[in-house]
């Protein structure tokens, strides 16, 4: 069995001005960048009164070793509502948002098995966990703290200029 060290939790949200279809490219190829194989499991849109309601959700995982894997699960939550603006002196048409983006950053280890064909081998595991490998252990948790704080970061900053 894979075992998984959650790393990270936490929520990013905005209120405001947004151009949908920009952010969801941006943050797909930020992944990409870092080389990520991003899945996405759930996309629903719901059409309401005032808007549109969606809900997204996003699995990424980048292979470190053959042993050790990041994983962060994205669950974004936007509600769209259809505004005019104003820009360059004119009118023009665009989207008040309310945004929520849920990150989970997991650290897995053993994610293809090789430890698990007998209770000698999750023993041994256990132990080269504990002891050989942990320095290791806690440097990739903190490189994948890092690399989620730094998607917070641009997603923020992607937020704040775009709104303008």
């Amino acid at each position: 069995m894979v075992e998984k060290d959650k790393v990270w939790s936490g929520k990013l949200k905005h209120s405001g001005i947004i151009d949908f279809s920009e952010l969801y490219a941006f943050a797909y190829n930020w992944l990409v960048e870092e080389e990520y194989f991003v899945v996405e499991k759930v996309y629903n849109e719901k059409i309401t009164g005032s808007g549109k309601e969606i809900e997204i959700k996003w699995v990424a995982s980048r292979k470190i070793s053959d042993y050790f894997r990041f994983q962060l699960k994205f669950t974004w939550r936007i509600i769209l509502v259809p505004v005019e603006v104003e820009r360059n002196g004119k009118r023009a048409k665009a989207e008040s948002a309310k945004l929520e983006i849920k990150i989970e950053g997991v650290l897995e280890k053993d994610y293809e098995h090789r430890w698990e064909n007998s209770s000698f081998l999750k023993f041994l595991r256990g132990v080269y966990d504990r002891y050989i490998i942990r320095g290791r252990i806690e440097d990739y948790e903190t490189k994948l703290y890092l690399e989620i704080e730094e998607f917070r970061k641009e997603i923020k900053s992607f937020l704040v200029l775009s709104g303008k």
